[in-house]
């Protein structure tokens, strides 16, 4: 299992979090739309709360033979306003800041948080949070 995965196992067991999260958690595709992501849309075929959770770039870590950073976006959607995003967010800190999840994984820890921000080709609200993952490769 990949971290992504092993990340959306942990925020899918969290009942609360999936009662904001109504669209749910993907992983394994490039962006949220209707075509890859069905399931995030209502009848009307607008976005409900999800979010998406993306791997960056790699880099070595220290001196370490097998030991690497990997960056963790997560990306939450929904329709108009932040209300539900801002309660996700808190919800997915607690989960992934200073954490170990996965077997592989040492830390996981906060890095940023980019606010208020808007999705044009979905037309709706956006905001994305940031974490670090020291692991074993």
């Amino acid at each position: 299992m990949s971290l992504a995965e092993e990340i959306k196992t942990v925020l899918d067991a969290d009942n609360a979090l999936m009662d904001i999260l109504t669209g749910g958690v993907f992983v394994n595709i490039m962006e949220i739309n209707r075509q890859d992501a069905p399931e995030a849309f209502d009848a009307n075929k607008e976005i409900m709360p999800c979010a998406l959770i993306k791997l960056g770039v790699e880099n070595k870590l220290g001196d370490t033979r097998r030991g690497v950073q990997t960056p963790i976006i997560i990306y939450v959607y929904q329709r108009n306003g932040y209300d539900d995003i801002y309660s996700a967010m808190e919800l997915i800190f607690e989960h992934m800041n200073e954490t170990k999840i996965g077997n592989a994984t040492w830390n996981i820890r906060f890095s940023n948080a980019v606010y208020d921000q808007r999705d044009i080709a979905l037309n709706c609200s956006l905001a994305t949070l940031r974490f670090v993952a020291a692991r074993m490769r």
